[in-house]
């Protein structure tokens, strides 16, 4: 008996990691849509739609997002056609904001510290980053911090 929970216990671990790979299930589909403020900035996901955008969850505490920030920052300068959308989930205004002077980020951000987007697209370990198209489908799933101005990822978002 000992062995079949085991067994259980080990198949729902796989299942539930399945959708941390860069090809979730919801791929296709519409990117669930939402509208999230804080003291200085408002991101509709709806009015970017005609757009395509790189939907970024990320902290400034979380080291690999800050190592690919100046990619992020350079890849929004090569395609000016893509619209960044950086969702950071930090907490404390004055830390974000000091941050986005210091590092001279000029991206679509805003901060979500319930991390309710976080939840909506299912991620639990940042960074993570979503394609969208222009008709608003989720189109793929970055995990963990990326090279934004690599020749495979500039071509992909330039197909699109």
């Amino acid at each position: 008996m000992r062995t079949v929970w085991k067994s259980f216990f080990l198949a729902v671990l796989l299942v539930s990691g399945c959708d941390r790979g860069d090809h979730p299930g919801h791929i296709g589909n519409p990117a669930p849509q939402f509208v999230v403020s804080d003291a200085t900035r408002t991101v509709d996901l709806s009015q970017l739609r005609g757009h395509i955008v790189v939907l970024n969850l990320w902290a400034t505490w979380c080291a690999p997002c800050i190592d690919e920030l100046p990619s992020l920052l350079a890849m929004q300068q090569i395609l000016p056609q893509v619209t960044v959308v950086a969702i950071s989930m930090d907490e404390d205004p004055d830390v974000y904001q000091h941050f986005l002077q210091q590092n001279h980020v000029n991206l679509l951000t805003v901060r979500d510290p319930t991390q309710r987007i976080n939840h909506l697209y299912g991620t639990v370990q940042i960074p993570e980053t979503y394609v969208i198209d222009r008709q608003g489908i989720l189109r793929r799933k970055f995990v963990s911090a990326q090279n934004w101005t690599s020749p495979e990822i500039i071509d992909y978002l330039r197909k699109l």
